[in-house]
């Protein structure tokens, strides 16, 4: 596994093509720690004042580990690994003082990296990168989507934190531009804004339906465990749907594979307020094969799907659609358990050219994400 050490130049186009490749991974490798090590010694996060962002409770929302092992997390993970490492670059109106800090989302702690780069803005921005080891050690060549898709996802968690807290539409970017930080979202403090990010990378995301989500909402989002039968109503999946679609908008497409009595892949009207056939069939077995062979998928109620990341995608366009596929995805997570739906995202997917299978040119329109959905029923609340 030479080509996926850290300490390499990584060839994204190259990876991803294996990624999707039948091939399967290599016996599991040692993973390492649960969380990044940061230099210097620990530091609480301190109580904020009244006009200040309090970092505690937003980090606590989202990144936060809620077990002693690091497994537990408020953001979804392939495997549950947690590869993503946060720095926060801290300017004034924060509860931490200016800087530049190290994350640990084990202890809840925080390590001073350094002072705040000159012409940071008020607020904070955290930026994201990845401990590829983690991934790798258990997924091997089929790493680096997960990776991209869990850094998204990441991201997805922060924001719906700071909208929680009542910031006012805190700034995304998944441009896909950089290789580290990945991405990043700038939080500003209470009544602030702030200049956008000087890439041009950063946008304002719609809030959910519904508006924002409480903190009990958050703490509470875990993915259900299989199997997951049940078939959403049509209510509850347009507006699945409709929330992927809005924060996931760019270089993605969306559907949802349904089951009987007229199974098909469903997408949203042009305008946004029905739902439409997208292609008639049952698509859930070969769903299931294309994703690492999870045969309960063949059972969900539903599946919804982000596609698109041709295979003459180059680097920033695939870290682009991952990005942008785990952010959606996440937030169509918490949409689908406020329709009282359960949920589980599933991000592996091999051979899963949904346009070749469609009748369309291969190579051009694959799976990227999915979020498995089904009823909740009163004996089927143990979620993990």
């Amino acid at each position: 596994m030479e080509d996926l050490r850290e300490d390499l130049p990584m060839d994204l186009v190259a990876a991803l093509a294996r990624a999707r490749s039948p091939e399967p991974p290599g016996p599991d490798t040692p993973a390492g720690g649960a969380v990044r090590t940061w230099p210097g010694p620990p530091r609480p996060l301190p109580s904020a004042g009244p006009a200040d962002l309090d970092l505690g409770a937003l980090l606590r929302l989202s990144l936060a580990a809620a077990d002693d092992t690091g497994r537990l997390r408020p953001a979804s993970s392939a495997g549950a690994l947690h590869p993503v490492d946060t720095e926060l670059v801290v300017g004034a109106g924060c509860s931490l003082p200016p800087g530049r800090f190290g994350y640990d989302p084990l202890r809840h702690r925080v390590h001073h990296l350094g002072p705040q780069p000159e012409g940071t803005p008020p607020g904070v921005t955290a930026e994201f990168s990845v401990t590829v080891r983690r991934t790798v050690s258990h997924y091997g060549h089929r790493a680096w989507p997960l990776l991209l898709l869990d850094t998204g996802h990441a991201a997805a968690a922060l924001f719906l934190a700071a909208r929680a807290l009542g910031t006012d539409k805190p700034e995304v970017r998944l441009g896909g531009v950089a290789e580290s930080p990945l991405a990043a979202v700038r939080i500003p403090p209470p009544g602030g804004r702030g200049p956008a990010h000087p890439d041009g990378g950063g946008a304002r995301v719609p809030d959910l339906p519904g508006g924002p989500p409480t903190p009990a909402e958050l703490l509470a989002r875990r993915s259900t465990p299989p199997p997951m039968p049940g078939a959403p109503s049509q209510n509850a999946l347009q507006a699945v749907l409709a929330t992927a679609e809005r924060a996931g908008a760019g270089d993605l497409n969306w559907c949802a594979a349904v089951g009987p009595p007229r199974p098909a892949l469903m997408a949203l009207s042009a305008d946004g307020t029905a739902l439409r056939r997208y292609a008639a069939g049952e698509a859930r077995p070969t769903l299931a094969a294309w994703a690492a062979g999870q045969v309960w998928l063949a059972d969900a109620g539903a599946v919804l799907l982000a596609h698109g990341c041709p295979a003459d995608a180059d680097a920033a366009h695939i870290r682009r659609a991952h990005l942008r596929a785990g952010f959606a995805v996440h937030l169509a997570h918490v949409t689908a358990l406020r329709h009282g739906l359960a949920a589980r995202p599933v991000g592996s997917w091999q051979q899963a050219d949904l346009g070749a299978a469609l009748g369309a040119a291969p190579d051009r329109d694959w799976v990227v994400h999915g979020l498995a959905l089904g009823t909740r029923h009163a004996d089927e609340e143990n979620t993990t």
